[in-house]
């Protein structure tokens, strides 16, 4: 086994994990129900809103994004952050398709799915392209700026050479951490030129956005109230175990709409007065995973959790003086919450031996990332 809470684990982004959560996961799985309808199992489906709300608060998002607004927005939790992905994409390609049809009723939807283009960042997720092969859309890869950010202008120039080309721009990807250095996409310049250019806006803040419930970290969500669709991993950070993926949506009817397939044995008296999650997601079944952020949640407060993150921050901080304090190694990115990017000065080759070392003991786990040609450990 590759022991994922070895201290000595330092690849990918690490999962949580904590005796609250295991517990809520054996209670979850004692109960055993099927949550995909709010009658299969009402306080699946209820507690589930209820958590998203508190979670959401925590994080200080939009009233609009939280069931408890009264409006239409609300929370739902996801396996995965791709799985999140997916499902605004596929919402974002259903409100497009209606749009188009609006405009040119001649088009048929082949037509209209053959022009549809959407954006990530060369620095976004592997999953986001996943996302577009799934989805069967193309998805356009804009370069990052030096600090491998995506910025405005370059999303902008994007967007305006492809609907010189005659294409349907609908969909950005905006990500908050990334997965090679944890650099974050400027939203306050991005959502702006999306939302003028009647694009959907997902955010996706997997590992990072746990470090949102720390006020010192907000800054980097700057410019959230333009997103449709955020998503973040409550079990990469936060001490819940895997799979929590908390997703919130503007208007999840576009989702709803886009995934409803509604035979007579599902159908319920109380249906459109709670969610019917099957309609939030991919999978039509669902376990019972708001538990685990309940008991997660009440057990160690939000005081608790945010010393959790700080203390993670302050070791990256810490590891970073050490590698900037030793003449051998420079840093190769600035670092940001728990990540520290460093490597051998030198070539790219010195940095695969030391990491073939490192690795070959099996004593420590690191995975490199490369960007720019520069090959580093982190």
């Amino acid at each position: 086994v590759t022991h994922w809470h070895s201290p000595k684990f330092h690849a990918y982004f690490p999962t949580a994990n904590s005796y609250p959560a295991i517990v809520a996961d054996m209670l979850s799985g004692a109960i055993a129900c099927i949550g995909f309808t709010w009658i299969a199992s009402p306080a699946c489906t209820e507690l589930e809103v209820a958590m998203l709300d508190w979670l959401g608060k925590m994080l200080d998002l939009p009233a609009e994004f939280l069931a408890c607004s009264g409006g239409k927005g609300g929370g739902v939790i996801q396996g995965t952050a791709s799985e999140s992905t997916l499902v605004a994409l596929l919402g974002a390609k259903a409100k497009k398709l209606q749009e188009v049809k609006a405009e040119h009723p001649e088009w048929d939807e082949h037509t209209i799915i053959g022009k549809l283009v959407g954006y990530a960042s060369a620095q976004s997720h592997s999953s986001v392209e996943r996302a577009g092969l799934l989805g069967g859309i193309k998805l356009r890869s804009v370069p990052a700026d030096e600090d491998n950010r995506l910025r405005g202008d370059a999303l902008e120039k994007a967007i305006k050479q492809d609907l010189a080309d005659g294409l349907i721009p609908f969909y950005a990807v905006v990500t908050l951490g990334t997965t090679n250095s944890c650099a974050f996409d400027r939203l306050d310049e991005c959502g702006p030129v999306a939302n003028k250019h009647n694009v959907w806006v997902h955010v996706d803040a997997a590992y990072a956005g746990s470090a949102f419930i720390c006020p010192e970290y907000r800054h980097h969500m700057k410019g959230i109230e333009t997103a449709d669709s955020f998503n973040f991993n409550p079990h990469k950070w936060m001490l819940v175990n895997f799979d929590c993926s908390a997703m919130w949506l503007k208007d999840p009817s576009w989702v709803v709409n886009a995934f409803n397939v509604d035979p007579l044995y599902l159908k319920h008296d109380m249906q459109g007065s709670a969610p019917d999650y099957r309609h939030w997601q991919i999978p039509l079944g669902r376990r019972f995973r708001a538990l685990k952020l309940w008991f997660v949640l009440r057990l160690y407060g939000v005081e608790n959790l945010q010393a959790h993150i700080r203390r993670h921050c302050g070791f990256a901080k810490q590891f970073s003086e050490l590698c900037v304090a030793d003449q051998r190694f420079e840093l190769a990115a600035e670092v940001n919450m728990g990540l520290v990017c460093f490597r051998l000065k030198g070539t790219n080759e010195r940095n695969e031996a030391l990491l073939k070392r490192i690795n070959g003991r099996g004593k420590i786990h690191m995975v490199p990332a490369k960007i720019r040609d520069v090959y580093f450990l982190r």
